[in-house]
C-alpha cells in the first residue's frame, strides 16, 4: 500500500540559502553602520590625563632660560707702555679695588722720570737762588725808601725854619725865594724817588709771583713724571673677580692695551635669549622672576636689544630685592617674564593635545566620563601652564589634555 508524502514547503528546499544570504545583508549592513557612524577607539583612562576647563584668574608670561652674569664688567687697561715683568693676580681670583694685577718694566720711561728729577732739582736750586737775590733787592729797596722818607722830612724841616727867618726879618726876600726854590727841587727828586720805589716794589713783587708760579709749574711737571711711574703697576679698577688676563710674563704692550677683565659680585643679572615673535611685546620695566629652591625672586626688564639674529633677541633682567645665595656666573635659571596684568577667562591646562591639533579642536569628556568626543574650539592666549580658550568650552567641562598620541584622531574615545 502506498504512503502518501506531504509535500515541502518551498522555504525548506531554500533554507540554508536564506540563512546564508540574511548573514550576507547583516555584514553589509554592519560595515555601512560603521563606515557612516562615528569612528570610535577604545582607551584605558590610566593612559591619558584630563584636565578641567575653568573660570580663573589668566598671567601670559614667557617661560626661558636666563644666564647669570655680572651686572658690571669693567676692561682692564694698561696706562704705560712696558714689558710684563711680574704677575701677581690669576684668572679667577678675587680683588678689591686697587690690588695690584701686574707690573710692568719701562728702563726707557725710568730714565725719563730720572732725568726729570734731576731738572727739578737744578731747576729749584736756580729759583732758591733768584728767591735770595730778590729778597736782597727787597730789603735794599725799604732802606732806599726810609733814607727818602727821612730826607723829605729834612727838606719839611728847612723849609719851615727858612720861612720863620724871613717872618722874623733874618733873611731877604731872594734868599727865602732861594730856599723855595730848593724846596721845590729836592722834593720833585724825592718824589721821582719815591715812585722809582713804587715801581721798583711792584717789579720786585711781580717777580716773586712769577718764580712761586714756575716753582709750582715745574713742581707740577715733576709729579707728573712720578705718576707716570706709577702707571706701570697695572690695578684693580673696582673690587670684583678677574675673568681672565689676556697677556704673559715678557709680552709687550703698548699704552692703553686691553689686557683683561674684571667682573663686579655685588650685583647680577641675567641674560635672556627670547624669540622674535615676541619682540614688540617686551619693553623695560616688565616684572619677571625666578624660582630657586622653591623660593621665587623678584625681577625686572632692565634692558632690551630689538636686534634680530638667529630669530632671536637679547634682553637683560635685574634683581629688584634679593637674589639667591647661590647664585654663580654662568649658572642658567628658569625665569618667567609677564607680558601684562592678570585677566578673568576661561583656561585649560596645556598639554600635549595642541602640538596634535594646532588648538583647532580637543577631545571633551561626556557621559559621566565614559567617552570622549572630539570638540572644535577656538583659543586665544597661552603660557607655559594654560590655554585661554575663546570658544567651544564652558566652565565646568573636562577635557583630555596628554595622551593623544594612542588615540588617533578618532570622533569618539571610549573610556574603560
Amino acid at each position: 500500500m502506498d504512503i502518501k508524502k506531504d509535500k515541502k514547503a518551498w522555504y525548506g528546499r531554500y533554507k540554508y540559502y536564506i540563512i546564508a544570504g540574511t548573514c550576507i545583508c547583516a555584514l553589509i549592513i554592519y560595515a555601512v553602520a560603521i563606515l557612516i557612524g562615528p569612528q570610535r577607539s577604545r582607551i584605558d583612562r590610566n593612559l591619558i590625563e584630563v584636565g578641567d576647563a575653568v573660570e580663573a584668574d589668566f598671567l601670559e608670561y614667557v617661560d626661558a632660560e636666563g644666564v647669570a652674569m655680572p651686572f658690571k664688567t669693567v676692561k682692564i687697561n694698561t696706562l704705560e707702555a712696558g714689558f710684563v715683568g711680574k704677575m701677581i693676580a690669576e684668572d679667577g681670583a678675587l680683588l678689591n679695588k686697587g690690588d695690584t694685577i701686574l707690573i710692568l718694566n719701562n728702563p726707557e720711561l725710568m730714565r725719563t722720570i730720572s732725568d726729570e728729577e734731576d731738572e727739578y732739582q737744578r731747576q729749584q736750586r736756580l729759583l732758591k737762588e733768584q728767591e735770595i737775590e730778590i729778597s736782597q733787592k727787597s730789603l735794599t729797596l725799604q732802606q732806599l725808601n726810609l733814607d727818602v722818607n727821612f730826607e723829605m722830612t729834612g727838606l719839611e724841616d728847612k723849609r719851615r725854619i727858612a720861612r720863620e727867618e724871613y717872618q722874623m726879618g733874618m733873611k731877604s726876600k731872594a734868599e727865602f725865594d732861594l730856599s723855595e726854590r730848593e724846596y721845590e727841587y729836592h722834593k720833585n727828586k724825592v718824589e721821582l724817588q719815591r715812585k722809582n720805589l713804587i715801581h721798583d716794589s711792584t717789579t720786585t713783587a711781580l717777580r716773586r709771583e712769577l718764580l712761586q708760579v714756575d716753582m709750582q709749574r715745574i713742581k707740577t711737571k715733576r709729579d707728573r713724571a712720578f705718576a707716570r711711574k706709577e702707571g706701570l703697576i697695572v690695578r684693580a679698577p673696582i673690587s670684583g673677580q678677574l675673568s681672565f688676563l689676556s697677556v704673559s710674563v715678557g709680552e709687550q704692550v703698548p699704552s692703553g692695551a686691553n689686557v683683561g677683565e674684571i667682573k663686579a659680585l655685588g650685583d647680577f643679572k641675567l641674560h635672556v635669549l627670547l624669540n622674535e615673535y615676541y619682540v614688540d611685546r617686551i619693553s623695560t620695566g616688565l616684572r619677571a622672576c625666578i624660582l630657586n629652591h622653591k623660593e621665587q625672586f623678584a625681577m625686572r626688564v632692565n634692558r632690551v636689544v630689538p636686534e634680530i639674529k638667529d630669530k632671536n633677541f637679547d634682553i637683560e633682567l635685574v634683581f629688584t630685592d634679593k637674589y639667591p645665595e647661590n647664585l654663580r656666573l654662568g649658572k642658567s635659571y628658569r625665569v618667567q617674564i609677564e607680558l601684562g596684568q592678570p585677566e578673568q577667562a576661561l583656561v585649560i591646562p596645556n598639554g600635549d593635545f595642541y602640538n596634535s591639533t594646532n588648538g583647532k579642536w580637543i577631545y571633551k569628556v561626556v557621559d559621566g566620563g565614559r567617552k570622549a568626543v572630539k570638540t572644535s574650539i577656538v583659543l586665544g592666549r597661552k603660557n607655559p601652564t594654560q590655554f585661554e580658550v575663546l570658544s567651544g568650552l564652558q566652565h565646568g567641562d573636562k577635557v583630555i589634555i596628554n595622551g593623544y598620541g594612542q588615540l588617533n584622531n578618532k570622533e569618539e574615545i571610549i573610556l574603560q
